[in-house]
């Protein structure tokens, strides 16, 4: 049994395989994938994306392999802009793992790849969403999580 989440809730499609392990439906990449605590927490986040901000489906990349100081890496969710250019990058972990500077490092770091100008991190519980001031190179935390149109970029590239 999965944790309640800080999330709203939706009909997860979980079935359980013939070796006794879940699976969780993806509509994202539109296939059954297998249902971690972390997934749990991937899949509804990403109902939130789409149904509660209306973020497009179709412009989110789940698992998006990066690469970063020569070394491969995948970053959990990818929002694009209807041109293609990454405009949020967002860091799920499990409801079990706190949320800590560490957990933000490793988002920045894959953003010296990804270059977006909106990083989110969430465990489930916690969600915290911020953007890059590009004067200073800093981060500005937002209050709440912004609408799709909302995303400033995504008028301009």
């Amino acid at each position: 049994m999965m944790p309640k989440l800080n999330l709203p809730e939706y009909h997860v499609r979980v079935r359980t395989k013939n070796d006794g392990k879940e699976e969780i439906h993806d509509p994202v990449r539109r296939k059954f994938v297998r249902l971690t605590p972390e997934e749990w927490v991937r899949q509804h986040f990403l109902n939130f994306l789409v149904h509660h901000h209306s973020y497009p489906a179709s412009l989110i990349h789940v698992e998006a392999p990066l690469t970063y100081n020569h070394l491969s890496k995948r970053s959990d969710i990818v929002v694009y802009s209807p041109h293609g250019k990454p405009l949020m990058a967002v860091e799920c972990k499990a409801p079990s793992v706190e949320i800590t500077q560490k957990v933000f490092d490793q988002l920045a770091m894959y953003n010296f790849t990804l270059k977006v100008s909106y990083l989110a991190l969430t465990n489930g519980i916690q969600h915290y969403i911020c953007r890059m001031v590009p004067e200073n190179g800093s981060y500005s935390f937002l209050e709440d999580f912004p609408a799709y149109n909302e995303l400033h970029e995504v008028f301009h590239d």
